[in-house]
């Protein structure tokens, strides 16, 4: 998995709620654990922008309710730095529910933004974003 170009804060803790920004049929999700995180033992981990997360579906279509999927972190409101000196913040928190491991998105379309560091790691997502930032 391709580095971030960015000092990506800490912005979400496991049991976070987050909203699903596609059309997968998801509304509200809620994260049960990173993939890859890495952290001290014994310490809760995080995820930030542009982590692989897996989350529960708590509102949406009531098929999928209850049901967990893998997702990526599209948007954070915790500020972010990037390496020119600015610092980014979205207005909620939101992920992309994934299909596969491979990074393939569930949904056809992203509502909203989505930071250029998760497009520039996960190519399949920044493909059905309308707006990149």
């Amino acid at each position: 998995m391709k580095g971030l170009a960015a000092k990506v804060t800490k912005g979400l803790n496991i049991g976070s709620l987050v909203v699903a920004a596609d059309n997968s049929g998801a509304r509200i999700c809620r994260i049960t654990g990173v993939k890859g995180g890495k952290t001290r033992k014994g310490r809760q981990g995080y995820a930030k922008i542009g982590d692989h997360v897996k989350v529960s579906v708590r509102k949406g279509d009531p098929k999928m309710k209850g049901e967990v999927f893998d997702a990526v972190v599209i948007r954070q409101k915790k500020p972010f730095r990037r390496l020119t000196g600015e610092r980014v913040a979205f207005v909620d928190n939101a992920v992309a529910l994934l299909k596969d491991d491979k990074g393939n998105p569930k949904g056809t379309q992203i509502k909203g933004p989505i930071s250029k560091e998760v497009g520039d790691r996960w190519p399949f997502i920044n493909k059905i974003a309308k707006m990149v930032m």
